[in-house]
């Protein structure tokens, strides 16, 4: 993150503004909205600019630009058509540690201006950091078209009622329930229908029954494999709603930070050989936070049925009466083909797959190696990393060709991930020279051949 995003409360702050054209005038015209105090400073000044600065009390210093300009002032903007003029700007502001913008030349800014969706008091700020100034303005756009007009008074209605919640529901998180249910509920669609009275009477209701102590609730998530562009919308939004997030270390980091900022994270990872939190102590984590009435999310790599022990950490839940919502996610053997350009069935290759828990405990492994000789099945092993030679062995020993092609998923759909392909015969030493890491997926069979043809464009 280039810039932190911050608002910055003006309302009669002193703000200098260098240049008085076209590009001023936009930008004087956002720093007169915002109630600031603004004197240009200019040899000349659009009539447009003149008007804007007589109707809203703001000053024009007919003249060159002087460093004793910034005397006092909160924060300065240049927009003048001189660069040396700009650059001047910014090296005496940055000496007397005031804040400054040369518009259209981020290498000299030390704050910028985002596109704002303005619905006050709710003000939407979109910012490419200044690299792309075209592409936020276009989100502007999108996001305006989302909005209802009215969204303004809704949040203007909330900030009224602030205080009276505060006393009624003394519990953070069952303030932020509370808030959340009202502004998705008949109370938000009254103001926004412009029907305050009838709000006010409905939101009357609704602090009566909120101030009660409420259950919480757990959402078991399924993250996907890593892209955060796999998640769907309802786990985005659950998440969002989180006040405590259990995570483990197949979860990627941006995932996890799509929830709340102020929500509590709990990391609950687990490597093989070192289960930091054993998995009897997550269930109970969850019970027992569900319980303070928190809405407690517990975040799944991939899906939380298929090898992600969910079934275990909700039977808990549902045996003392706690409400709980399973929502599933990308698996990784689905994710990782697909991003590999390996298709898992395939008319002219495969006409099944089976997915294969692949990790060994007391560096053996009991599975069905018999059954897993179909030419036409595609076998995808999870947690298969270091049981890879016994796997190779096993499926050899049993009769599948040593020439059967094989793939290994490395951190599927995340930037930096890899796809080494090899056989049966040769995949051990490629990973032993390769060195690849966890979270790895194997893929087995013929449908692998396809995947110089068929690989992601971003590999």
């Amino acid at each position: 993150m280039q810039y932190l995003p911050i608002c910055l409360k003006l309302h009669g702050a002193p703000v200098l503004l260098v240049g008085a054209g076209t590009v001023a005038t936009r930008k004087a015209r956002l720093l007169l909205r915002a109630g600031a105090d603004v004197t240009a400073v200019a040899p000349e000044a659009c009539a447009e600019l003149q008007a804007l600065l007589q109707e809203h009390g703001g000053h024009w210093r007919q003249g060159c630009y002087d460093t004793a300009d910034l005397e006092g002032k909160t924060l300065v903007v240049a927009a003048t058509p001189v660069a040396e003029v700009n650059y001047r700007v910014y090296e005496d502001a940055c000496a007397l540690g005031v804040p400054v913008n040369v518009v259209d030349a981020p290498a000299y800014c030390n704050f910028i201006f985002p596109s704002i969706v303005d619905r006050d008091p709710l003000v939407v700020a979109i910012s490419s950091s200044g690299s792309s100034p075209v592409l936020a303005r276009q989100l502007r756009h999108r996001i305006d078209a989302m909005l209802p007009a009215a969204l303004g008074r809704l949040a203007a209605f909330a900030g009224g009622l602030r205080d009276r919640v505060k006393q009624a529901i003394p519990d953070e998180s069952a303030r932020r329930l509370f808030w959340e249910k009202l502004l998705q509920g008949a109370v938000a669609e009254q103001v926004l229908a412009g029907n305050e009275a009838r709000a006010e009477a409905l939101f009357d209701e609704a602090i009566a029954s909120g101030a009660k102590q409420s259950q919480g609730e757990v959402y078991l998530i399924g993250a996907g494999p890593g892209d955060p562009d796999l998640m769907t919308f309802k786990a985005a939004r659950l998440l969002q709603s989180a006040d405590v997030v259990l995570y483990d270390r197949l979860v990627s980091t941006p995932i996890v930070d799509m929830a709340r900022r102020d929500a509590q994270r709990i990391y609950v990872g687990k490597r093989r050989g070192d289960h930091a939190v054993p998995q009897g102590q997550i269930n109970q984590q969850l019970l027992d936070l569900a319980r303070e009435g928190k809405r407690v999310v517990r975040l799944k790599g991939g899906d939380p049925f298929v090898f992600g022990r969910g079934g275990e950490e909700i039977e808990l839940l549902a045996r003392h009466g706690v409400p709980f919502q399973v929502v599933p996610g990308i698996t990784a053997a689905n994710a990782a083909a697909c991003y590999a350009g390996i298709p898992l069935t395939h008319r002219d290759y495969a006409q099944s797959v089976r997915f294969v828990a692949g990790h060994l405990k007391d560096n053996s492994s009991n599975l069905d190696w018999g059954g897993m000789q179909s030419e036409s099945e595609t076998l995808v092993f999870y947690m298969g990393l270091v049981g890879l030679p016994v796997i190779c062995e096993q499926l050899r020993a049993h009769g599948r060709r040593p020439d059967t092609p094989m793939a290994l998923v490395e951190r599927a759909t995340r930037e930096e991930q890899r796809v080494l392909t090899g056989t049966l015969a040769t995949m051990v030493d490629i990973v032993a020279s390769e060195n690849p890491q966890a979270p790895t997926l194997i893929i087995v069979g013929d449908v692998v051949t396809l995947h110089p043809q068929l690989r992601w464009y971003g590999e």
